[in-house]
């Protein structure tokens, strides 16, 4: 990633103000050297920043050198005195060859040896055997980049760490603004091979579900401290008084608050806004009180979400200055069901194997056993797959008893998906594509299709009835055949105490 253009500025406390290369410092500031910008916080932090083209080729905190090699940074730099971190900003105006646009810091690995998520993208001894990034290990185990990703909303702040040094990546709820896929997209944050790599993504084609915005990214920061984790919550506001190209300072931003209701206890309730230019979202709190981002001026597509499965969408006008009242229900049906399993929320997490797939490819050895029979009464949820492969891993079957009532009534099979590879579905109709591997690199959100069937009364017998559950595609051998990720299966009919339990 090169930089469309560079800048340099300091601050002091509410201050800032532009460093040429001629200026000179004793201690914090800005110092020619050759080629390079050399930089000094007064904090333990100096780095060196190419002339050319706004590479930071050194990185030394505390005397410790953790710069493995230049790297690609973009754009606006920002220093505060007695401060050992970097604010940034990255302005786009169209998207970057090769589709991706990312922060990359390459790093020595000697320094900081550990990675995010732990060994999840620990290549040591390990062979890529999926594309170029996706590896596994001589003791069976599997890794992969992506499986270092959180969700955006839950994704403030990560890093990687060594012996009295470590270094933090600090994306504020405004960095992600001018950013694609929403509070659950998630991607690449770290990686440890013969370099420690720290990531933030800020734009990519990984289980991509919208185009690019465009315009600022940021602010964001990297923080360099002896270990200790910082806070997400990152004071940007002297960003005002520099010449930042599309910064919105807050007077120019609204909000929106209100109440959000329909979601059942145990669930998350979401709220995410968003139009071609901007992107927010927050969690509601006690009660359903909710109160937005600070937004840019604009009208809005507002949703609300059930953890991850979306129950309601409304607009709303966010004027400058201006804080809008939008209260929101949950516009879902309420049918009655005869049996389900897992939940309706747009996470596989309590089926088979769900609580591992975010962290590791599905044929390692860390997983269970794909496939599975889930009877009706007596089964968990754990026992039905939370994905299913056209060449792979077996169907899925439930086995259930029905009542004469219910067999004589027409009823409705529901399955709900959250990512499909392929064209994978449960169902002739083709979902819409994603072009991206998900499964195989811990993804399990994409569009999240619900498909349903009405089953004409009398084709289920009263007693004991037998469904059987596989995959309409086809596509490459075993796990990358097509494939889609299960969050939940229902019966809707009657049900009551003649209901088999």
């Amino acid at each position: 990633m090169r930089p469309r253009c560079s800048k340099i500025a300091s601050t002091s406390h509410s201050s800032c103000s532009a460093i040429s290369a001629q200026t000179s410092f004793v201690k914090f500031g800005v110092t020619t050297k050759g080629n390079s910008f050399s930089v000094d916080t007064d904090g333990g932090l100096i780095f060196d920043v190419d002339k050319s083209n706004g590479d930071i080729t050194s990185l030394q905190y505390n005397g410790i050198t953790v710069a493995a090699q230049s790297q690609p940074l973009t754009q606006y730099f920002v220093l505060r005195p007695n401060d050992p971190t970097i604010y940034m900003g990255t302005y786009i105006t169209g998207e970057i060859d090769p589709g991706e646009l990312r922060w990359l810091a390459r790093l020595r690995r000697s320094a900081v040896p550990n990675g995010w998520h732990g060994t999840a993208a620990v290549l040591d001894g390990c062979t890529a055997f999926e594309g170029k990034d996706t590896f596994k290990c001589p003791n069976g185990e599997t890794r992969c980049k992506m499986c270092t990703s959180d969700r955006f909303i839950d994704d403030q702040v990560h890093g990687v760490t060594g012996n009295n040094v470590a270094i933090w990546m600090i994306m504020p709820g405004v960095a992600y603004e001018t950013s694609s896929g929403g509070p659950f997209m998630r991607d690449i944050n770290s990686q440890s091979g013969d370099d420690q790599e720290l990531y933030w993504y800020m734009n990519s084609g990984h289980v991509r579900t919208e185009p690019w915005r465009f315009g600022l990214m940021g602010p964001y920061a990297i923080r360099f401290t002896t270990g200790a984790k910082p806070s997400s919550d990152l004071d940007t506001s002297f960003f005002e008084s520099l010449s930042i190209k599309g910064y919105v300072p807050s007077s120019k931003r609204g909000a929106v608050s209100g109440t959000a209701t329909g979601v059942a206890q145990g669930f998350q309730t979401v709220l995410h806004w968003y139009n071609n230019a901007a992107q927010y979202w927050t969690t509601a709190r006690a009660g359903g009180q909710y109160t937005s981002p600070q937004m840019k001026p604009g009208t809005y597509t507002m949703k609300m979400y059930r953890n991850e499965f979306p129950v309601a969408q409304d607009s709303v006008v966010v004027t400058a200055g201006g804080n809008t009242t939008k209260n929101i229900a949950s516009t879902e049906s309420n049918p009655s069901v005869i049996w389900r399993i897992g939940n309706f929320d747009g996470q596989p997490f309590e089926l088979k194997n769900g609580d591992k797939i975010e962290r590791m490819h599905p044929s390692g050895v860390r997983m269970g056993p794909w496939g599975g029979s889930y009877t009706v009464g007596k089964s968990s949820p754990k026992d039905f797959p939370m994905a299913l492969f056209a060449k792979q891993s077996g169907v899925a079957t439930v086995t259930f008893n029905l009542t004469a009532n219910q067999a004589s009534t027409e009823t409705v099979l529901r399955i709900g998906t959250t990512l499909s590879f392929k064209g994978g579905r449960p169902d002739p109709g083709a979902p819409k594509l994603i072009d991206s591997r998900g499964v195989t690199r811990g993804a399990y959100r994409g569009y999240g299709e619900v498909y349903s069937w009405k089953i004409p009364a009398g084709t289920l017998r009263a007693g004991t009835n037998t469904l059987t559950i596989g995959v309409y595609g086809s596509g490459d051998a075993t796990w990358l055949s097509a494939n889609y990720i299960v969050d939940a299966v229902e019966l809707q009919g009657p049900s009551g105490a003649d209901t088999p339990k």
